[in-house]
Formats: structure tokens, C-alpha cells, sequence
């Protein structure tokens, strides 16, 4: 890995309005670099159409292409125009089959590789198909790994991605939980893995009527949040340093007692039904 500026776009979409998000997304690349040096742009999750499909989640087989297609082409071009890396995030139609995905893009404008969405969300498991591959990018600034929002949950693949060498994992989200799970999670899988965290969330409504809280952050491989967004559209940067890692006296790749493990590839379901438990609020039982 080298040292580079990373920045994370986080613009609202126009919902379903592929053209005109592509346009808005050039527009911002182009600030990336100009205002803050970008050489690698992250923008986020299906920034072409936003995330929820609204009432007919048929639309999307309309609003979808193929990687390389239609809706990579002027990204491409601005990315090779610009020398910089660019993470496209997007809905994906190959041979009839939908998923959510992002493609990484280099400075001569050619796709790197593809993510596809291993862990859909539940609400959208209705329209997308769970991708297989915990991927991970050679690239002139180093091994880049890649999530996409709910993947982040996961401590599992964001390990298999460490272990494949990843150096920085990016994770485009349109994210509508609570902020505390954001910055926990991103914090988390940073920290866990040795690695630079890139996580760029959305803002604004989509056509479901969602409306994201943004807060987009670039966490340093200790677990510190070292540059962080507000709720409204904003660019924002950090320089990534190679030598962040080895600063500290803990190794959680190297310290892992494997034979401790077994079972971790079994499935499993929560000792309690999900969706009839009731937390306490936010500060505590009160104890009379």
C-alpha cells in the first residue's frame, strides 16, 4: 500500500433518474480531485437510482445494466480523464439476475473488478441476489477489499477479505439505522481487521420514501475515526498511510487461536425471536 487521499462523495440522488445521478456523480468526481486531491472516489450505494425501488420493485430490471454498460461509461470516462480510482456503486442486470453492486474503476478507465452484495438487506432481498465472493483488488494504491452497507455487519467478510490481503476495505452504504450501529460497525471491522475503513453513506430521500442520515467516514486501521462527515450532501478526505498499521503492539490476524473456531461455518439463527424483542431506551432502566 502506498500513502494516497481517499475522499468520500456523499451527494442525494435524484430517485430512478439514472441519467441525471450519473451526471451529478461526474460533477462530483471532478470536485474530489480539484478540492481535495482524491486519487480514489467513493460514492455511494446504488447512486444511480438510490436504493429502495418504491412501489414496484419491477422498475429496477428497467433501470439496470450490465458492468461495463451504459451507466459505467461516462464514469469511466471521467476516471480516466482525471487519473483516479473511483468506486461506482450501482444496480447490476446480468443474464436477467439483479444485484446490488460496485465496481472499481482505475485511472486509465477500465473496471478493476466487480463486488456484488454478499448479505441483502432483508427488505431487499425481495429484488437483489446475494453475490458469493469476498473480493479483493490489486491496484496501484494497494490490496482495496469492498462491502456494501449491511455486509458491514458481518465481522466474517471483512476477515476473509483481510486475510486475503486487503490493506483498505470500502463499504458504499445507504444506511437508515441508527447512527451508533454506523460508527460502531465501521469502528469495528477497522479495528478488527488492521485496516483502513472507508464507509461513504447516503442522504436524502429515494423512492421509497427513505431518507439517509449520511455521516460518511474514513477510520484508521486502530479504530479512530480520523475524518467524518455531517447529514447533508458533502465531499470529504484523508490521507491514508501505510505505517497507521504497524503502530500497534496488538496483531489480530496473526493472534487468532484458529482451533477455537470450530463451527464459526455453521448457519445459525439468534437464541431469541428477532422481532419481538423489546431494548430499553437509550439511557438505562430506571430502578426504583
Amino acid at each position: 500500500m502506498k500513502e494516497f487521499t481517499v475522499a468520500c462523495a456523499q451527494f442525494a440522488v435524484t430517485p430512478l433518474k439514472p441519467e441525471a445521478n450519473i451526471s451529478k456523480a461526474v460533477a462530483w468526481l471532478e470536485r474530489a480531485v480539484a478540492d481535495h486531491g482524491a486519487e480514489l472516489v467513493v460514492l455511494p450505494e446504488t447512486i444511480t437510482t438510490g436504493f429502495h425501488p418504491g412501489s414496484d420493485p419491477g422498475v429496477l430490471w428497467t433501470l439496470a445494466d450490465t458492468i461495463p454498460g451504459r451507466y459505467t461509461w461516462a464514469i469511466q470516462e471521467a476516471a480516466k480523464r482525471l487519473g483516479v480510482h473511483v468506486v461506482f456503486p450501482l444496480y447490476e442486470l446480468q443474464s436477467g439476475v439483479l444485484y446490488n453492486s460496485a465496481v472499481l474503476i482505475g485511472p486509465g478507465g477500465d473496471p478493476v473488478g466487480v463486488y456484488r452484495k454478499t448479505h441483502p438487506f432483508p427488505t431487499e432481498q425481495v429484488w437483489t441476489t446475494a453475490g458469493t465472493q469476498a473480493s479483493v483488488f490489486e491496484t496501484s494504491l494497494g490490496k482495496i477489499g469492498m462491502v456494501i452497507c449491511y455486509d458491514g455487519d458481518f465481522p466474517e467478510l471483512c476477515r476473509a477479505e483481510a486475510l486475503k490481503g486487503a490493506e483498505i476495505i470500502l463499504r458504499p452504504s445507504a444506511l437508515l439505522r441508527e447512527f451508533d450501529i454506523w460508527s460502531l460497525t465501521n469502528r469495528a471491522r477497522a479495528y478488527d481487521n488492521h485496516v483502513w475503513f472507508v464507509a461513504v453513506n447516503s442522504v436524502g430521500p429515494d423512492a421509497g420514501n427513505n431518507y439517509y442520515f449520511g455521516h460518511s467516514m474514513v477510520v484508521n486501521p486502530l479504530g479512530v475515526v480520523v475524518a467524518q462527515a455531517r447529514g447533508g450532501e458533502q465531499i470529504i478526505s484523508a490521507r491514508l498511510d501505510p505505517r497507521c498499521a504497524s503502530t500497534s503492539m496488538v496483531q489480530h490476524l496473526r493472534d487468532r487461536n484458529v482451533r477455537s473456531y470450530r463451527g464459526i461455518l455453521d448457519e445459525g439463527s439468534p437464541p431469541h425471536d428477532a422481532q419481538g424483542v423489546v431494548c430499553p431506551p437509550k439511557g438505562g432502566t430506571k430502578f426504583q
